[in-house]
C-alpha cells in the first residue's frame, strides 16, 4: 500500500482549497448584511407606514389559496 507522496500532497491541497473557497463564500454572503446597520430602522419605519417591504402578508390571494388547499 505504498502511495506516491505527491498524490497525497495534491489531494490535501484540493481539500484545503475547497475549505478555503467555502469559507470565503460564507464570508461573502454575510458581509452585505453587516454592511447595512440601518436595515432594522428602515424595516420598522416601513411596517409602521404600512408599506410592503417583502415580508409575508395575508393578501386575499393568499387567503383564497389557503381555502382551496384545505383537505
Amino acid at each position: 500500500m505504498d502511495q506516491d507522496p505527491s498524490k497525497l500532497l495534491s489531494r490535501r491541497r484540493v481539500f484545503a482549497g475547497a475549505g478555503t473557497a467555502g469559507a470565503l463564500a460564507a464570508a461573502a454572503a454575510v458581509l452585505p448584511l453587516a454592511d447595512k446597520p440601518e436595515a432594522t430602522t428602515t424595516a420598522d419605519a416601513g411596517t409602521q407606514a404600512g408599506e410592503a417591504d417583502g415580508r409575508y402578508q395575508a393578501t386575499p390571494h393568499v387567503l383564497h389559496y389557503y381555502q382551496t388547499a384545505r383537505v
